[in-house]
C-alpha cells in the first residue's frame, strides 16, 4: 500500500500564513509611523506635506491587500478534504460519480436513476439537478468567509421556501410570590410573528469542453469557487441594503430611528453631529456612544462593520494615552479589533456621506438571521453559448432582522 504524506504541502502552507502575518504586522508598523509624522505636521501649523498623504495612501493601500492575503491564505488553509462522505454512505458516492458525469459530459442517466430511488437527488421543476452535499458544503463553507454578514449571523437551513419566527411583543406578567401565597393568573404574552422567505440566487459560470475533458480538475471545487465570488457579492449587499423584493431584507433596509426613540421594529441610530464626517475634536467619542447603546447582553458577542474607507478613518483614532483604537489580528485567522470589538469589513456598506448610516454596531448572531433552503441546483446548457457550456447554478437564499435590540448604526449626520 502506498501512503501519500501531505506534511511538506502543510508545512509550505503554514510558512506562507506566517510570512503573510508578518507582512501585515510590519505594513501595520509602517502605517502608524507615517500617520504619527502626518499628525506632528498638523500640530506644527504648517500644513500636511503632499508627499506624506501620498506615502499613507500606498501604505493603506498595502495594508489592505496584505489583510486580504492573509485571510486567503488562511481560508485555503481551512479548506476540508471533499470526498469522505461518499466513504461512508455508498449513495453519496454514487450521486457524486452520476453528478460528475452529468456535468463533464451532459449524461444524466445516472441521476435519473437515482431520482427513482431518492427524491433528493432528483431534478426540480425549474430543470437541473441537485448537486452532491460535498458541493453544496464546499459552497456555503466559502460564502461564510466571502460573505461578511453571513459570517456574523445565524444560519438556519430549512427544507421549506419559508421560515417562520414567533416573538413576543409584550413578554408574559411575572412576579415574586411568597411559599404559601395564592397564585395569581399570569398575563397572556402578545405575540407576532416574523417571516423570512428564501429568495432564488443565480450563478452561470462557464466552462470549456476541453476543461472539462481533463481528469485531473475536480469538478466540485471548480463549480464552488466559480459561483462563490457571485452569490458573495449578490449576498453581501442585500443582507446589508436588500429591500426584502425578490431578495432578503437588508439590516439597513429597516426603518432607522434616533436611539433615544427606539422601538420593536426599527434600528437605533446615533449622529456624529457633523454631516458626512467624524467630529472633528474627539472624533472616537461617539464610537463610545455607539458602544454602549446596546445592552451588555448583546455588547459581549458585538462587532463593528463598515467598509475600507470607512476603516481608513477609523485606523487613525488614538485614545487618550496616545494608543491606536484598531488594532491588528492577535493571531492567523482572527479579526482585526476596534477598542476591543471585531471589526468586520463589508465593502456593500455605505461610504460616509451626509445621512449615510456607513458603519453599524451589534451582535449580528442574535440580530440578524440567514435562511439556507436545502439544496444547491445545476442545469447544464452546452447550447447558448457555444462553445462554451454553461451551468445555470442557483440555491435559495433569505435574511432579516430577528432581534431589532441588538443592532445599532451610525449616521454621519449633525
Amino acid at each position: 500500500m502506498t501512503t501519500v504524506n501531505h506534511a511538506p504541502e502543510s508545512k509550505a502552507a503554514g510558512a506562507d500564513l506566517s510570512l503573510a502575518f508578518d507582512d501585515l504586522r510590519y505594513t501595520l508598523e509602517s502605517y502608524r509611523v507615517s500617520n504619527d509624522e502626518r499628525l506632528a505636521q498638523i500640530e506644527s501649523r504648517h500644513g500636511v506635506d503632499p508627499l506624506t498623504e501620498e506615502k499613507m495612501a500606498r501604505i493603506d493601500s498595502a495594508l489592505d491587500e496584505a489583510t486580504r492575503r492573509l485571510d486567503r491564505l488562511t481560508l485555503d488553509r481551512s479548506r476540508p478534504a471533499l470526498g469522505r462522505d461518499e466513504l461512508r454512505d455508498p449513495l453519496v458516492g454514487e450521486h457524486k460519480a452520476a453528478f460528475a458525469a452529468y456535468v463533464r459530459s451532459g449524461e444524466a442517466s445516472g441521476l435519473k436513476r437515482l431520482e427513482a430511488k431518492a427524491l433528493s437527488a432528483g431534478s426540480g421543476p425549474d430543470g437541473g439537478y441537485l448537486a452532491p452535499s460535498s458541493v453544496e458544503g464546499e459552497i456555503l463553507r466559502r460564502l461564510s468567509s466571502a460573505s461578511p454578514i453571513r459570517a456574523l449571523a445565524t444560519v438556519r437551513t430549512i427544507s421549506s421556501g419559508t421560515y417562520k419566527k414567533a416573538f413576543s411583543t409584550t413578554g408574559p406578567a411575572s412576579g415574586w410570590v411568597g411559599e404559601t401565597a395564592a397564585r395569581p393568573q399570569t398575563g397572556s404574552p402578545t405575540l407576532a410573528e416574523l417571516s423570512f422567505p428564501a429568495m432564488e440566487l443565480y450563478a452561470m459560470p462557464a466552462a470549456t469542453q476541453t476543461l472539462l475533458d481533463d481528469a485531473i480538475v475536480n469538478i466540485d471545487q471548480w463549480i464552488a469557487e466559480e459561483v462563490e465570488s457571485a452569490f458573495a457579492e449578490q449576498e453581501g449587499a442585500a443582507f446589508v441594503s436588500g429591500d426584502g423584493i425578490d431578495k432578503p431584507k437588508g439590516f439597513l433596509a429597516y426603518p432607522m430611528v434616533a436611539e433615544t426613540s427606539w422601538s420593536w421594529g426599527s434600528i437605533g441610530v446615533l449622529n456624529t453631529g457633523v454631516a458626512g464626517a467624524f467630529a472633528t475634536a474627539n472624533p472616537s467619542d461617539i464610537l463610545v456612544d455607539l458602544v454602549y447603546a446596546l445592552k451588555a447582553g448583546y455588547r459581549q458577542n458585538a462587532s463593528f462593520v463598515m467598509n475600507r474607507k470607512t476603516q481608513a478613518q477609523v485606523r487613525k483614532f488614538k485614545d487618550s494615552t496616545g494608543q491606536y483604537l484598531w488594532q491588528p489580528p492577535a493571531s492567523i485567522g482572527a479579526p482585526a479589533t476596534l477598542m476591543g470589538f471585531p471589526l468586520v469589513e463589508a465593502e456593500t456598506m455605505p461610504d460616509m456621506a451626509n445621512n449615510a448610516i456607513a458603519l453599524a454596531f451589534g451582535d449580528f448572531r442574535r440580530g440578524y438571521l440567514v435562511v439556507d433552503r436545502a439544496g444547491v441546483r445545476i442545469l447544464r446548457d452546452p447550447y447558448s453559448a457555444k462553445p462554451y457550456v454553461l451551468f445555470y447554478t442557483t440555491k435559495r437564499v433569505g435574511g432579516g432582522v430577528q432581534d431589532f435590540a441588538a443592532i445599532k448604526g451610525l449616521r454621519f449626520a449633525v
